[in-house]
């Protein structure tokens, strides 16, 4: 009996699982899922609830419910990889747990704690985040009552999970305080280490603009040393100030403590990864998908989608003796929310920045490419009912795992 053990139950772990249970036999395969969360959470719904789009019962559902009964799911805390002796290290009962192939998918993590001041005596009061559920709900709360004044978003480093999501909070934020009659009493300040409003030149252009026609001052190129929580300012590394008298941050964003522990990452904990075959740069029988991975490409569910389409037929390749091929391009397809019911569609991988044009899907699209429209703003909202009935089940999305020129234009 060979054994295949899942570090996470995350996007990555959870549909990885629901594939291969259906490609390897019971009779010769064990397949084991360890997380230390019963609790499986739709991340890109986090955005929506500050701003009363969505509960905290639309974000969640427990894990078990989404993985095959014949997947044997371990709910505990990692403790260490070992990849010499081929076995985890998990706190439940101090037990291990041998491997003849490993994926880790342990996700990354925001860590407010690694930014000083942040934490301090004004945490969920003055300084939020909405990368967490309980980020979400404070925030939420904080909204209602708020009268007005200058909110700044402000990110702290890259990589972050979806780096839309940023910018998508700050366009929202326009629209709620519009809706709630109060968009003249509110300054919105979009604060980021990046040269512009986004990675990629295009993409960064149109985006920039957006924020100038809505009114939302850009500060790039600032790489935040500290909060200042009295003084309610934040202060750069050259010690260029901003103030704020709400500020939402999105935190630096780290890797699972477990791959740190096991001496197996990068200097944020996440794993060295080659970025076409997804297999763990230093070990053989080790993969590695989602946001575990240093891959440079985005950290977001669609990644996680993309990378496990590639993945398991090179995977069934690889545990019969063949080559692994270099099938992953980093493709990422990412909504961006912008208020008022529309939405951008951008599409991307390692090579190609994001183009306009149109973006093909049966039955549904096309979707405009680098522009906003109405029906961008519906597929953003019809995502979540694919994400939980679809997409983390395993089961066929009509979109290709590797980027397709179809329909973009240079």
């Amino acid at each position: 009996m060979k054994r295949l053990v899942i570090l996470g139950a995350g996007t990555a772990g959870t549909t990885v699982a629901n594939r291969l249970v259906r490609e390897l036999e019971p009779e010769e395969w064990e397949i084991t899922v360890v997380d230390a969360n019963p609790t499986h959470y739709y991340q890109p719904g986090f955005l929506f609830i500050p701003f009363g789009i969505y509960s905290k019962n639309d974000v969640i559902k427990p894990r078990r419910d989404y993985l095959p009964s014949r997947v044997k799911f371990i709910l505990s805390e990692i403790e260490a990889i070992e990849p010499d002796k081929n076995r985890v290290r998990i706190k439940a009962d101090r037990q291990y747990l041998p491997y003849d192939y490993l994926i880790i998918a342990t996700g990354a993590h925001p860590r407010p704690d690694e930014t000083p001041g942040i934490l301090e005596k004004e945490w969920r009061k003055s300084v939020f985040d909405f990368y967490t559920l309980d980020g979400a709900v404070a925030l939420r709360k904080k909204l209602r009552e708020w009268q007005g004044g200058r909110l700044v978003v402000n990110v702290v480093d890259m990589p972050i999970k979806c780096p839309v999501a940023p910018l998508e909070f700050i366009f929202l934020a326009d629209w709620y305080f519009h809706e709630e009659g109060i968009r003249d009493k509110v300054e919105l300040v979009y604060v980021t280490p990046l040269p512009g409003a986004f990675t990629k030149p295009k993409a960064s252009e149109i985006l920039g603009n957006m924020l100038e026609e809505k009114g939302i001052e850009l500060v790039p190129d600032f790489l935040i040393e500290r909060v200042d929580p009295e003084k309610k300012v934040i202060i750069s590394y050259d010690e260029q100030e901003v103030p704020y008298d709400l500020l939402v941050t999105i935190p630096l964003h780290m890797g699972s403590e477990a791959i740190e522990r096991s001496g197996i990452g990068d200097d944020l904990n996440f794993v060295p990864t080659d970025k076409h075959t997804l297999k763990a740069k230093e070990f053989d029988n080790i993969f590695v998908l989602g946001d575990a991975t240093d891959v440079p490409t985005s950290k977001a569910g669609s990644v996680a989608h993309f990378m496990v389409d590639v993945f398991v037929p090179n995977f069934l390749r690889y545990i019969d003796g063949l080559e692994l091929k270099p099938t992953f391009d980093g493709h990422a397809n990412c909504y961006i929310e912008s208020g008022f019911g529309k939405g951008i569609l951008i599409d991307f991988n390692y090579e190609v920045e994001p183009l306009p044009g149109k973006f093909p899907l049966p039955a549904v699209g096309p979707f405009s490419l680098l522009q906003e429209t109405r029906m961008n703003h519906w597929g953003k909202m019809l995502f979540r009912w694919m994400y939980w009935n679809i997409l983390l089940k395993g089961k066929h999305m009509p979109i290709t795992a590797q980027l397709t020129m179809a329909g973009k234009w240079y």
